[in-house]
């Protein structure tokens, strides 16, 4: 069950946005902004999208980010949760506001056909070399990230308080704000009133904000699936017990979870992504492995999900005769909660969003898919951090109508043909984010 603000906080939040004037030099901070994307952050953007990392491996990454934050007049310490950076910046009594961006790459090799793609390679925690792109649109938001630093250093007589500038990793993995916090975030630097992210999306157009006052992101689990076998020769299937087959028959059993255990209403998903298994043709190997990732929008239906997929796991590999001594195994081995978004904060900086970049600029939100984020363990029930996590359009409307005309489709995140207009998505998030510290920490 989600822990809502009091009536009265609510009340309060509610009050604070609707009686807020708009901000006198609204226009003078747009054009400051966008004149730093042009003079500054360009070629920033580009460097970040030429040179991502993968996970828990973003060290050159961190590295820059720290320098930049430094330059801007932080205070920063390196090496959070692993290569974690966070920046500090007191200036006065008020509120302690975390804002977070992400800074891994994914492994995928990058075909967007820019001048500036990505053709690093890099070896992986497993050992492994992969082709590696920023296929997700972090590099958008360690640019902005940027940006909102040195705007807000620019301008310290508009606003009173303490910034934590979070330079989160392995967010792809869904465990960099975990390794953070379990490295003493909010020990060692305080535990914020107010906590900040968004994300830039290639569903929604340039020059659009979104963000939901409740479920903002589905949940999502990491679960591998190992099933033993009995090898034998493929001309004689009966002297063992064939590990793709049984796998073969999980996948198919595990679709029944969803379609007969889950309630109709209640949204769920099991995407088995990868099926590994065999060496040659006539051989029955003793071993596949399966990876899937599993979605909810909800903590019970997550838990009965989870539940689930090892009891029909096992029990197909027992139905099919794998003895006691090789049970099939199932492992989570990553995963975060649902992202909710604090509602009366919500509706206090939607409404902000609103007035400050335009009523043009705001869209209502509408959940498009099951993508997950683990900026939900920076505001987990149980420390009781309000936040606010919001979409920034990321495609020109232009591509969209080029799509509904039968041209090619809107590239998807994580896509090897991903690609967003960066200067406006750069833009617009130091924007949003500049709005949202100045109503939630006005000068005193």
């Amino acid at each position: 069950m989600r822990i809502l603000p009091t009536a009265a906080a609510a009340l309060a939040l509610a009050t604070c946005a609707l009686g807020a004037p708009a901000l006198a030099n609204t226009d003078e901070i747009a054009a400051a902004v966008d004149a730093d994307y042009d003079t500054y952050l360009e070629p920033l953007f580009v460097h970040f999208h030429r040179n991502p990392e993968l996970s828990f491996l973003e060290n050159k990454t961190a590295a820059r980010m720290a320098k930049e934050l430094r330059d801007a007049g932080l205070e920063v310490t390196e090496g959070v949760g692993g290569t974690g950076v966070v920046g500090m910046i007191e200036n006065g009594e008020g509120p302690l506001i975390l804002l977070r961006a992400d800074m891994d790459g994914l492994p995928v090799e990058e075909k967007s056909g820019l001048d500036y793609a990505s053709r690093v390679t890099q070896i992986g925690q497993d050992g492994k070399e992969y082709p590696v792109m920023h296929a997700c649109g972090h590099d958008v938001h360690i640019t902005s990230m940027v940006g909102t630093a040195r705007r807000l250093m620019a301008m310290k007589d508009r606003w009173s308080g303490t910034l934590m500038f979070i330079v989160q990793p392995a967010e792809e993995r869904v465990g960099g704000a975990k390794a953070m916090l379990a490295d003493g975030l909010y020990e060692r630097f305080g535990k914020p009133d107010y906590a900040l992210a968004f994300h830039v999306s290639s569903v929604l157009p340039t020059g659009v904000v979104s963000a939901a006052e409740g479920i903002q992101y589905s949940s999502s689990d990491s679960v591998d699936i190992t099933v033993p076998g009995i090898g034998a020769h493929g001309a004689s299937p009966h002297k063992g017990r064939d590990p793709v087959y049984i796998a073969s028959q999980i996948v198919t059993a595990l679709q029944s979870i969803v379609s007969r255990e889950i309630m109709p209403l209640s949204p769920a998903v099991i995407t088995v992504g990868s099926f590994q298994a065999g060496s040659k043709h006539n051989i029955i190997s003793d071993q596949a492995e399966l990876q899937l990732t599993v979605r909810s929008n909800d903590e019970a239906v997550r838990a009965q999900l989870l539940e689930a997929i090892e009891r029909v796991a096992v029990n197909v590999g027992k139905a099919h005769g794998l003895p006691e001594d090789l049970p099939v195994k199932v492992e989570v081995v990553e995963g975060t909660p649902v992202t909710y978004n604090d509602p009366a904060l919500a509706r206090r900086l939607n409404t902000v969003m609103k007035r400050d970049l335009g009523e043009s600029a705001f869209k209502d939100f509408e959940q498009l898919g099951m993508g997950a984020e683990d900026f939900a363990y920076f505001v987990a029930d149980e420390l009781g951090v309000p936040g606010y996590y919001f979409a920034v359009g990321g495609t020109p409307q232009a591509a969209f109508d080029a799509e509904e005309a039968g041209g090619p489709a809107v590239p998807s995140h994580h896509s090897p043909l991903f690609k967003i207009a960066p200067r406006e998505s750069v833009t617009l998030g130091t924007k949003a984010m500049i709005a949202a510290v100045l109503d939630l920490a006005p000068a005193s």
